[in-house]
């Protein structure tokens, strides 16, 4: 009840049914209210459900503080170097894991090789058995085989020579990957030039622990929006990390 209902109460110009009645809108009103925000919440959660958790963490980064803080993980140099470095570990793995198959399909090609000294020679053989005893099945048989494998050997040794050409063509592909830790590190490079040049442009002839303390507030600002010294004094320690 407030002062002014409690006021007409004592002067006679409000009963107490009537004060019931206004009790009762107001808590009706108060729960609908409630009521309208539960439904507000609700619809909000069931938009961020039905979000893509990308654009979820997008908003969050919108309505982050910019800019972010210089820690390791927001430097940009230190992450560019972080991918160089972990860019060419991961090259050499790759190269050494080609450069072993390649040596195995080779080793294998020399065995194939071998295999078809042997089978060129008993074709041979039977060739000539075969024309000297005609009637002699077997030797018809044999050549027959041996030239089937021949055949296959052949076609054996073509596809272990196409996957070696097509290692090497991988290798070729995977040298742009050093031409692109190159100009990382071209940017890199530019970045720290920049960033040294920024900070001799800015030098000073008096050090700034002997600096007279900048005034927070100066007559005619119009704010009162004024950086307190603890917060000049983070700003100068995160711009010296």
């Amino acid at each position: 009840m407030t002062q002014e209902e409690l006021d007409a109460l004592m002067n006679g110009d409000m009963d107490m049914d009537e004060l019931s009645e206004e009790g009762v809108q107001e808590n009706a009103s108060d729960e609908n209210a409630e009521e309208k925000a539960a439904e507000d919440e609700g619809v909000s959660a069931d938009e961020n459900v039905n979000m893509d958790p990308e654009e979820i963490i997008g908003n969050k980064i919108k309505s982050a503080e910019l800019p972010l803080p210089a820690t390791d993980e927001n430097k940009m140099v230190h992450q560019l170097d972080d991918v160089t470095k972990e860019s060419e570990e991961k090259a050499s793995e790759i190269f050494d894991i080609i450069e072993t198959i390649s040596n195995d399909l080779m080793e294998k090609e020399e065995s194939l090789n071998l295999i078809m000294d042997v089978l060129n020679a008993n074709v041979a053989l039977f060739e000539k058995l075969h024309a000297k005893f005609p009637d002699v099945e077997s030797f018809s048989t044999q050549l027959e085989e041996n030239k089937k494998a021949l055949e296959v050997a052949n076609e054996t040794i073509e596809v272990l020579q196409n996957s070696g050409d097509s290692i090497m063509n991988v290798m070729d592909i995977m040298q742009y990957q050093d031409i692109h830790r190159q100009k990382i590190e071209r940017v890199i490079n530019v970045m720290r030039a920049l960033s040294k040049y920024m900070n001799t442009l800015f030098e000073g002839k008096i050090d700034d622990e002997k600096r007279v303390s900048s005034a927070t507030h100066i007559a005619g600002d119009t704010h009162n929006d004024v950086a307190s010294t603890e917060d000049i004094e983070a700003l100068l320690a995160q711009f010296g990390q």
